[in-house]
């Protein structure tokens, strides 16, 4: 089994990162893939969000294994899923902390959702950097994103690679997150769930031009 190992990262807080992270997760899995998530976030978002499900619909529907609180453990844990998985999502912390570096270095892909807004741009440098340094592959996510919004189409032109899908301002996002479900599950033909679905296929596209 050819792991592939993608690292959600982003400097500035409240950018969307675990909200990704689960939507990206459940949709990979509804393809049929085995998923694992380690969660390095302090805040433990994903863990929260991951313990509603199981707690809800039990560790079987879940269809996710979960680690958290790996921290400077994160290389010797990824050795022991790697080959067991076919996608291992790291939810990083914010802010260039060891430990966040360290899950960029180690991943196939870097996500780097950014909302329309400068100041998320500008936090985007530093990781991006990283990226380019160390010769991995990322896409930046517009998240969050008003339609036919301007100023979003302003900033995002000038962004290198820019994903084609663009997520957009909807509650819908985090609408179910409580109840431990995304809205690929709960409202499956809603505009929110074809954003998701498109990014993960983009995603997916991405490693099959690697391999």
């Amino acid at each position: 089994m050819n792991t592939k190992i993608i690292t959600i990262a982003q400097q500035k807080g409240g950018a969307g990162k675990t909200t990704l992270a689960i939507h990206l997760a459940v949709g990979l899995f509804q393809q049929g893939n085995k998923i694992a998530v380690i969660d390095i976030d302090p805040q433990g978002s994903f863990s929260k969000w991951f313990n509603a499900r199981k707690q809800k619909f039990g560790e079987t529907y879940a269809g996710i294994k979960l680690v958290n609180g790996v921290g400077w453990r994160i290389n010797s844990e990824l050795s022991s899923l790697r080959n067991k998985f076919d996608y291992i999502i790291i939810d990083s912390p914010p802010h260039a902390e060891t430990d966040a570096k360290v899950s960029i270095k180690e991943a196939d892909l870097v996500l780097l959702p950014v909302q329309p807004s400068q100041m998320d741009v500008w936090a985007l440098e530093t990781t991006m950097k990283i990226c380019e340094k160390e010769k991995i592959d990322y896409l930046v996510i517009p998240n969050r994103v008003n339609a036919n919004s301007k100023t979003a189409k302003e900033i995002f032109d000038r962004i290198n690679n820019l994903a084609k899908t663009t997520l957009g301002n909807r509650v819908a996002y985090a609408n179910y997150l409580k109840d431990g479900k995304t809205v690929t599950e709960t409202e499956p033909s809603s505009i929110a769930a074809t954003e998701i679905k498109q990014l993960v296929e983009e995603i997916t596209k991405v490693f099959e031009e690697v391999d």
